[in-house]
């Protein structure tokens, strides 16, 4: 099958020394497109700015801005039997850019922002047969958070974590997810390494496609 697999965080420009941005390491992302290629895959990358380095195999798409990502996702969904939004896009950029740096002295306390584009909204009108699967990143109550974003976003599968544990947050080598389908069902996972979670989500990648395929030849038949 083929993956397009988002990761990373995105950076959202104030001037050409300051930018908004997050905690994200884009581990999990890389750890979903490495378990891809290993099961024999063909995965593209599209990647915020991390130390990482690229999976071998993989078609790697370098992506500063949120703005930037929406459009690499757009331009590659068409090649694409599953999308998997692990990347944590800003949700806000600065009102405006200012192409010199702002002088400290001169720096105003409030920073005017505008909301980033919902890149998963806006990919829903492509999905058709794809298989869509999304990441809720909370603290507190992410399951709750994740079935809200799973119907919302009309996705196949939430993967929820709480980053507010220091086993499971952005810098951690480990993951304490859960999984959320289409259906609600939940199924809750232990602390595992993020190379194997990213395993985990490939499987279940790998037969809601085979499923997905089997219904339709019944319909053809």
């Amino acid at each position: 099958m083929k993956l397009l697999v988002t990761a990373g965080p995105t950076r959202e420009p104030i001037d050409p020394a300051r930018f908004i941005s997050n905690r994200s390491t884009g581990k999990m992302g890389y750890a979903v497109a490495a378990a891809a290629v290993k099961n024999g895959h063909s995965v593209t990358l599209i990647s915020g700015p991390v130390s990482l380095g690229p999976p071998a195999g993989v078609r790697c798409v370098n992506v500063i801005t949120a703005t930037e990502m929406l459009h690499a996702v757009g331009k590659n969904i068409r090649r694409c039997d599953a999308l998997v939004m692990s990347a944590a896009v800003s949700d806000f950029r600065p009102a405006s850019y200012h192409s010199r740096k702002i002088k400290k002295k001169s720096f105003k306390l409030l920073l005017p922002l505008k909301r980033n584009p919902d890149i998963l909204m806006r990919m829903i009108p492509r999905k058709e047969g794809r298989v869509f699967v999304g990441f809720a990143a909370e603290t507190g109550a992410p399951e709750r958070e994740a079935l809200r974003k799973l119907r919302r976003k009309n996705l196949d599968l939430v993967v929820a974590n709480d980053i507010g544990r220091k086993d499971s947050g952005f810098e951690a080598e480990t993951n304490r997810a859960c999984f959320i389908d289409a259906c609600g069902k939940v199924k809750k996972l232990p602390l595992m390494s993020k190379a194997r979670l990213g395993g985990l989500i490939v499987r279940w990648i790998e037969r809601a496609l085979a499923a997905r395929r089997r219904k339709h030849k019944e319909k053809i038949k």
